[in-house]
C-alpha cells in the first residue's frame, strides 16, 4: 500500500508538470513578450529547468514503483495459478492439451503482465492529464471548452464499438497462441516418434498452419487497433478546427488574449494526446481481458476430487484394502466398473488381470483417489478413504507406472523426491535395494549426474529402477504396480523384477498385468472382464476352473499376460 500511494503521488507530480508547461507559455506571451519583462523571462527559464529536474525524479519513481506493484501482482497471479493447477484432479489434465495448460501460465499471464506493469501506469498518467486539462480549459474560457467537448460522445462511442471487437480478437489471439504451444509441446516430447516415422516435413507443415492462423489472428487485432487511432485523431482534429475558428474570433473581439488561446490549444492537444493514448491502452486492456478471462476461468475450475470439511488425517495403516460394490464411470461414457468387490489383506499381493480395457488401471486409480467411484465405497483399514485428507492417504501409497516419469535434475534429486527429508544414507540404501546403485556409481558424476528431461539419458530399465528406488524411499504401506516391466527387455526386466520383489516385501501390493511369474506367485488373482470380476483365486485354483484366466494363460504362454 505505501508503494501504491507513493506511486500515485509521483503520477500526480509528473502529470502536473505536463499541465504547467502550457501555462508558462501563456505567461511568456501575455506578460514577458507584451511587457518586455526580462526579469520575468529569467524566472520562467529557471523555473522550467527546475521543473524538469523534479519531473525526472518523480518520473523514475512513478515507473519503478508502479512497475514493481504490477510485476508483483502478476507474479502472485502466476504463482496462484500454478498452485491451483496443482490442486486440480487428474481428470483435468487428461481432458486438456498440455500445451493449452502451459499457455495459461505463460502466454495468458504474459499478456496480463504487459497491461498491469505498463499500460496501467499510462492509464493513470494520461487520465490525470486528461482531467487536469479539462479543468484548465474551463477555467480559461468555459464557452470554448463546451464547444470543444462536442466530439467527446463520438469518441466514446468509437472506443466502445472497437473495444468489443478488439476483446473478441484478443480472445482468438490467445487461443491461437495456445494452439502453437500445444503443437510445439507435442513435437518436442514426441521427437523420437517423429524421426522414426520420418514425419519432420509433416510436423513442419502442421506447425506452419498454426503459425499462419496465429498471424492472421494477430493481424486482425492490429487492424482494429490501427483503425481506432485514426478515427479518434480525426474526431480530435474536428475539435481543434472549431477551437481555432471560434477562439480566433474571441481574440479578435477582445474576449480572449493571444496567450490564453495558445495555452487553450496546447491544453486541447493535452486532451487529444491522452484520448489517443487511452484508446491504445483500452485496446491493449481489452486484449489482456481476453487472457484474464482464460486465466480466471482456470481459477474458477473446481477439483473433482475434494476433501470433505474437517477431513481426518489417515493414521499409519496396516494396509487392508476393501472395495465394496464399486461402480465407476468416466465423465465421457458409461460404467467402466460394475459392482466390483474385493479384499486385500495387509501384506498380500493381489494381481489384477484381464483383457485390454477390462478396467485394471481404473482400479489402480481409485485407491489413491485420483478418481471417485459413482457408487460403493473403498475402505483402508475399515476407514472410508473419502473421509480422510488426500495428502495423508497418498503419502502411504506408492505407484510405479509403466511409463516412468523422472524430472530434469540429478539422479539423487529424483530418488529424494520419494521423501524430501530423507538422509543421504537412506537415498543410497533405496538405490541399492532397487538394483540401481551399481549403474549409478558407474556414471561420470554418480548420484550428481543430470539425467535430462524425463530421464532421457538413461535406458528404460535404469529409469524404472530409479522410480522403484524413489518408491522404496517413500516407504508406502500400499503399493500399486501398473505394468511396471511390460516395456523392458528381458535383461532389464529381470533386474527390475528383483527390485520390485524387494519393494513388495511387507506391503499390500496390487500388481496389474505384470509378468506371468509374478502373477503366479500372487496371494490372490482378480480376473476382470468388461468391468466385472469374472473370477478370483490363486493361480492353481483359476487354472483348475478353466475359465477366463486359464484362456489368458494359454494365449500368453510366451511370458506375459495381455495388458
Amino acid at each position: 500500500m505505501p508503494r501504491l500511494i507513493l506511486g500515485a503521488v509521483c503520477i500526480a507530480v509528473v502529470a502536473g508538470t505536463n499541465l504547467y508547461v502550457p501555462w508558462i507559455i501563456k505567461s511568456v506571451i501575455d506578460e514577458v513578450l507584451t511587457n518586455k519583462d526580462l526579469d520575468m523571462l529569467n524566472v520562467i527559464a529557471l523555473g522550467i529547468l527546475v521543473m524538469y529536474v523534479i519531473r525526472g525524479i518523480f518520473f523514475f519513481g512513478q515507473n519503478y514503483l508502479l512497475s514493481y506493484i504490477g510485476q508483483r501482482v502478476v507474479v502472485d497471479i502466476r504463482q496462484g495459478l500454478f498452485r491451483h493447477l496443482q490442486s486440480l484432479s487428474l481428470s483435468y489434465y487428461e481432458t486438456r492439451q498440455t500445451g493449452a495448460i502451459m499457455s495459461y501460465v505463460t502466454n495468458d499471464v504474459g499478456a496480463m503482465q504487459n497491461t498491469v506493469s505498463k499500460e496501467l501506469i499510462d492509464l493513470f498518467t494520461e487520465g490525470f492529464i486528461l482531467i487536469g486539462s479539462l479543468g484548465v480549459i474551463f477555467y480559461i474560457h468555459w464557452k470554448l471548452a463546451l464547444v470543444t467537448l462536442i466530439t467527446m460522445p463520438l469518441v466514446a462511442h468509437a472506443i466502445n464499438v472497437f473495444g468489443k471487437k478488439i476483446r473478441k480478437a484478443g480472445s482468438v489471439n490467445q487461443q491461437r497462441a495456445a494452439d502453437i504451444t500445444s503443437v510445439l509441446q507435442e513435437t518436442i516430447s514426441a521427437a523420437r516418434v517423429i524421426k522414426s516415422f520420418s514425419r519432420e516435413d509433416y510436423e513442419i507443415e502442421r506447425f506452419a498452419k498454426e503459425n499462419a492462423s496465429n498471424f492472421k489472428a494477430q493481424m486482425k487485432s492490429v487492424q482494429l487497433s490501427a483503425t481506432l487511432s485514426p478515427i479518434i485523431e480525426f474526431l480530435a482534429a474536428i475539435g481543434v478546427t472549431v477551437i481555432i475558428w471560434y477562439g480566433g474570433l474571441e481574440v479578435i473581439n477582445g474576449n480572449l488574449s493571444s496567450g490564453e488561446l495558445i495555452a487553450f490549444l496546447i491544453y486541447v492537444v493535452n486532451l487529444s494526446n491522452p484520448i489517443r493514448r487511452l484508446s491504445n491502452i483500452y485496446a491493449s486492456i481489452q486484449r489482456s481481458l481476453a487472457a484474464a478471462q482464460r486465466v480466471f476461468g482456470v481459477f474458477d475450475t473446481k477439483p473433482e476430487i475434494q476433501e470433505i470439511p474437517n477431513a481426518l488425517t489417515l493414521p499409519r495403516i496396516e494396509g487392508r484394502v476393501e472395495f465394496k460394490d464399486i461402480d465407476f464411470a468416466y465423465s465421457s461414457g458409461g460404467l467402466v466398473l460394475t459392482q466390483v468387490s474385493l479384499m486385500a489383506k495387509p501384506g498380500e499381493m493381489v494381481a489384477i488381470v484381464g483383457p485390454s480395457g477390462a478396467g485394471k488401471t481404473t482400479i489402480a486409480n481409485l485407491i489413491p483417489r485420483f478418481y471417485d467411484p459413482v457408487g460403493g465405497s473403498i475402505l483402508i483399514d475399515d476407514i472410508d478413504i473419502r473421509t480422510v485428507t488426500l495428502n495423508s492417504l497418498r503419502q502411504q501409497i506408492g505407484v510405479v507406472p509403466q511409463e516412468t516419469t523422472l524430472f530434469n535434475g540429478t539422479v539423487y534429486e529424483n530418488i529424494l523426491y520419494g521423501d524430501l527429508d530423507a538422509s543421504q544414507e537412506a537415498v543410497y540404501a533405496a538405490a541399492a535395494a532397487a538394483n540401481a546403485h551399481s549403474f549409478i556409481a558407474a556414471m561420470p558424476e554418480g548420484y550428481d549426474t543430470h539425467i535430462g528431461e524425463r530421464g532421457a539419458k538413461l535406458s528404460g530399465g535404469q529409469r524404472q529402477r530409479i522410480a522403484i528406488a524413489r518408491a522404496i524411499l517413500k516407504n508406502p504401506r500400499i503399493l500399486i504396480l501398473d505394468e511396471a516391466t511390460s516395456a523392458l527387455d528381458a535383461e532389464s526386466e529381470k533386474l527390475v523384477q528383483e527390485a520390485l520383489d524387494t519393494l513388495m516385501v511387507g506391503r499390500t501390493s496390487f500388481v496389474i498385468a505384470h509378468r506371468l511369474s509374478t502373477v503366479q506367485r500372487a496371494d490372490k488373482i482378480i480376473v476382470l472382464d468388461h468391468g466385472h470380476i469374472a473370477e478370483q483365486g490363486t493361480h492353481a485354483e483359476l487354472m483348475e476352473n478353466e475359465g477366463l484366466y486359464s484362456q489368458l494363460y494359454k494365449l500368453n504362454f510366451a511370458g506375459k499376460m495381455e495388458g
